[in-house]
């Protein structure tokens, strides 16, 4: 089953399999239940096909929700990382530990959708996009589907110090979740492949492959720890790291269009330059 949100300015409606679900249902109410409780209510609702315009597809990130992330989950990263840091060691021995890196990433009304710009750092030298399965969790820890996440992020902001990593990581337009919600089970998951292709003035300037079988540590895990001492009442979306890494020769530009392929679900961005807030210029 897939879910699917429609937004415009009078609201947000959910669409299920292509059917839409009356409009007080949210994925917060949804994600407040068992998973199993769920799925019955989801069978149980009444779902019609509706030929009306209600906006665009929108990022089925919610404005209360919370987006997590986990890194150096595959061995690319951790030698890419390695190669890019001041402090090395620090990755590797983040791998190899029992405790995973888990950051917060960005709250629900940050997150931009499926064919909205994400933006790189105007002060940074080396910004990449990070393809990742993102994973849908319930308010019980059970994990209940995945979307497509692109975690964007600077390296060269992270690589001066580990300790800049919420600069690298947190900053307007870079998180991008989409285009649906694909309702599954880990197992479900466990061999999906994911595939990231850059285009830059109508040509490939980069493509990468991996898969979910390639992860240092099972989904159930990382969600495991997110949920020590923690609490998420209306549910979670964790992104669960990245196993494609441009080179250092590569940068993101404005203009660029980055697609992000994760099983049937395509995630599809255009990269726009440095906004401009408050003093603070390009």
């Amino acid at each position: 089953m897939t879910l699917e949100r429609f937004g415009d300015y009078g609201g947000a409606v959910w669409e299920l399999d292509g059917k839409r679900l009356p409009k007080g249902v949210t994925l917060q109410f949804l994600l407040g239940m068992k998973r199993d409780e769920m799925l019955r209510v989801l069978e149980a609702l009444p779902a019609e096909i509706d030929d009306s315009e209600f906006g665009l597809n929108v990022s089925p990130v919610e404005e209360m929700h919370e987006v997590w992330a986990a890194g150096v989950t595959y061995l690319r990263s951790r030698v890419e990382r390695e190669a890019e840091s001041s402090a090395s060691d620090v990755y590797a021995r983040v791998y190899e530990a029992e405790r995973p890196e888990l950051f917060f990433k960005s709250v629900g009304w940050r997150v931009v959708g499926n064919e909205d710009a994400i933006f790189t750092r105007g002060d940074s030298t080396w910004n990449v996009p990070e393809p990742e399965l993102t994973l849908v969790i319930n308010a019980f820890g059970e994990i209940v589907g995945y979307t497509v996440g692109n975690d964007v992020s600077s390296r060269s902001i992270e690589g001066e110090n580990p300790l800049y990593l919420p600069q690298a990581k947190t900053y307007h337009g870079s998180c991008a979740i989409g285009p649906v919600i694909q309702l599954a089970t880990e197992d479900e998951m466990s061999e999906l492949t994911i595939e990231m292709f850059i285009e830059r003035d109508g040509e490939e300037v980069f493509s990468g492959e991996t898969s979910v079988k390639q992860m240092k540590r099972t989904l159930s895990e990382l969600v495991s720890f997110l949920f020590r001492q923690m609490a998420f009442p209306y549910g979670v979306f964790l992104m669960t790291g990245t196993g494609i890494v441009p080179t250092q020769e590569f940068t993101l530009e404005p203009g660029d269009q980055v697609t992000i392929t994760i099983g049937d679900l395509v995630l599809e961005n255009p990269v726009a330059g440095s906004p401009v807030f408050g003093e603070y210029a390009d």
